[in-house]
C-alpha cells in the first residue's frame, strides 16, 4: 500500500485515534458557535464591557453634580434644649467646644436651668462667580466624553480578542489533526516494516527507527492537544456560557478575505484609542481651567427667617412652666457675603502648576499613540501582504510534499532508498499539511489585526459572515 492510499485513509483513522472528547466536541462546535456569534456574545455579555458602561454611567452622575452648584443652598434648623442662663462679659476665640449664649450679663451664678428653643432657614445663592461652576460643568462633560471613548475601545478591544481566540482554536485544531495524521501514517508505515523485518527482507533497525519518529509524532500530537485544551479556555472566558463548546468555521479554511481595505487611506482618529487619547486631553484642559477660576472672590446672597423662645428674663428670673419651648420671638436677615481666600493662592499655583504639566503630559501622549497607530497599521499592512502570498505558495508546497513522499515510500519499498528518506518526506509533510491550513487563517487574522487599528470590525465580520 502506498502513501497516497495510506493518506485517503486518514479520516478513518481520525476517529479511531481522536479521543472521543474530542469527536464530540467538534460535533458540538458545528452546532452551536460561529465566529460572528463568539464575537457578538462577548460585545454584550463580557464583564469588561459592563465595567466600562457603568464607569460612563459615573461620569454622567458626575456632570449632574456639578450642576447643582448652581442651585441655591437652603438649611433649616429646628432646636430645643434646657440649659442654665448664665452669661459673662467677655472674648472667645472662634472654636466648636463651647456652645453660644446670648443675652445681658445678670451678675449671677445660677444652677437654675430654663426651656429654649429656636427654628430658622437660611438660604445661600452665588448670583456670579466667574466661570468657575460652568469651568467644573464643562470639566465633568470632558469625563463623560472620555469614559465614553474608553467603553468604546474596551468593545473593540473585546472583540477583536475574543475573534482572534476564535481563529487560535480552529488553528490549533488543525495542527492536531495534521498531528493524528502523522502518528496514524507512522503506525501504518510501522506495520508495514514490521511484516518485512519479520520475513528478514528489511533490517530490524527500520522497524526501530519508525517507532522513533511515531513517538516523536506521538509528542507532537500532545502538544497540540494541550494547544487545542488552552485555546479553548481562553475562548470560553469570552461566552457568557462558558459550558458551552465554540465550533469551528471551516470556510474560513478553505479561502481569504477578498475585502482587506489594505489600499485605504488610514486615519489615527477612527481608532477608538485615539479618541479616548483625545477626549484625556480635552478633559486635562477643563480642569485646568477649572482651577484657574477657582482663585475668585466669593459672593453669596444670603438670607435667613429664624425665630427664638426662652424662659429666662433679662433681669435673671426664669419664666415658670413651658416658657421657651415654642419660639415666640421671630428675626429676619438680608445680605450678600463676599469673601475671598487670599492666602489660597500658593496652594492653587501648585496645583495648577500641576494639572497644566499634566495636560502636556496628555498631549504628547496623544501624539505618541497616533504615531504608533501609524506604525502598527503600517507593520500590519507587511503582514497582510506576506501571508496572502504565503497562502497562495502552501498549496504548491503541500503537493510537492505529498508527490515527495510517494516517491520516496516506492523507492523504499523497491530497496533503492533508506528509511530516512521516508522519515524525512514524512517529517515534510506533516509541516506543509500545517502550514497549507495555517496560511489562510494567518490572513484572517492579519485582515483582523488591520481592522482593530482602524478602529472597526465590520469589514472582518462581514467578510468572515459570506
Amino acid at each position: 500500500m502506498t502513501f497516497y492510499r495510506l493518506r485517503l485513509l486518514v479520516p478513518l483513522g481520525l476517529l479511531l485515534f481522536f479521543p472521543l472528547s474530542s469527536v464530540a466536541q467538534a460535533q458540538q462546535m458545528e452546532t452551536f458557535l460561529t465566529l460572528n456569534s463568539v464575537v457578538e456574545d462577548a460585545a454584550k455579555n463580557y464583564p469588561a464591557i459592563h465595567i466600562s458602561q457603568e464607569e460612563l454611567n459615573a461620569a454622567g452622575a458626575r456632570i449632574q453634580l456639578a450642576r447643582s452648584a448652581y442651585l441655591p443652598r437652603v438649611d433649616a434648623l429646628a432646636q430645643f434644649n434646657r440649659g442654665t442662663r448664665n452669661n459673662v462679659f467677655g472674648t472667645l476665640l472662634p472654636q466648636s467646644s463651647i456652645p453660644s449664649i446670648s443675652g445681658p450679663v445678670i451678675g449671677s451664678n445660677n444652677g437654675g436651668s430654663v426651656w429654649g428653643s429656636a427654628t430658622g432657614v437660611l438660604i445661600n445663592w452665588q448670583p456670579f462667580d466667574f466661570g468657575a461652576r460652568s469651568a467644573s460643568v464643562q470639566a465633568a462633560q470632558a469625563g463623560r466624553t472620555r469614559a465614553f471613548a474608553a467603553s468604546l475601545r474596551t468593545q473593540l478591544e473585546v472583540e477583536t480578542a475574543s475573534a482572534d481566540a476564535y481563529l487560535s482554536v480552529i488553528a490549533s485544531l488543525q495542527t492536531q489533526k495534521a498531528a493524528q495524521t502523522a502518528v496514524d501514517n507512522w503506525e501504518t508505515l510501522r506495520r508495514s516494516i514490521h511484516a518485512l523485518a519479520a520475513a528478514e527482507l528489511r533490517p530490524g533497525a527500520d522497524e526501530s527507527r519508525v517507532n522513533a519518529e511515531k513517538a516523536a509524532a506521538a509528542n507532537q500530537l500532545a502538544l497540540a492537544q494541550q494547544a487545542v485544551d488552552s485555546n479553548l479556555a481562553t475562548l470560553r472566558k469570552f461566552q457568557s456560557s462558558p459550558s458551552t463548546v465554540p465550533g469551528t468555521d471551516q470556510k474560513l479554511l478553505t479561502r481569504v478575505p477578498e475585502a482587506t481595505g489594505k489600499d485605504a487611506p488610514f486615519t489615527a482618529s477612527s481608532n477608538p484609542l485615539m479618541a479616548e487619547q483625545k477626549a484625556t486631553t480635552a478633559e486635562n484642559e477643563a480642569q485646568l481651567k477649572a482651577l484657574q477660576r477657582s482663585w475668585t472672590p466669593q459672593f453669596n446672597l444670603e438670607g435667613s427667617a429664624y425665630a427664638r423662645g426662652t424662659g429666662a428674663e433679662t433681669n435673671g428670673q426664669r419664666l415658670s412652666g413651658a416658657n421657651g419651648l415654642a419660639p415666640n420671638v421671630g428675626n429676619y436677615v438680608v445680605g450678600v457675603n463676599i469673601t475671598f481666600p487670599l492666602m489660597d493662592f500658593a496652594s492653587i499655583h501648585a496645583k495648577t502648576a500641576t494639572q497644566a504639566s499634566l495636560t502636556r503630559a496628555a498631549k504628547a501622549l496623544e501624539d505618541l499613540t497616533e504615531r504608533n497607530l501609524r506604525e502598527q497599521f503600517e507593520q500590519t499592512l507587511a503582514e497582510l501582504r506576506a501571508t496572502e502570498t504565503m497562502a497562495q505558495n502552501t498549496p504548491v508546497q503541500l503537493q510537492a510534499a505529498q508527490a515527495s513522499l510517494d516517491q520516496s515510500s516506492a523507492r523504499y519499498k523497491a530497496g533503492l532508498v533508506a528509511i530516512d528518506d521516508v522519515a524525512q518526506a514524512q517529517r515534510l509533510l506533516v509541516q506543509a499539511d500545517i502550514d497549507d491550513s495555517i496560511a489562510r487563517l494567518n490572513v484572517w487574522r492579519a485582515f483582523l489585526k488591520l481592522q482593530y487599528i482602524c478602529g472597526d470590525l465590520q469589514p472582518f465580520l462581514q467578510e468572515a459572515k459570506r
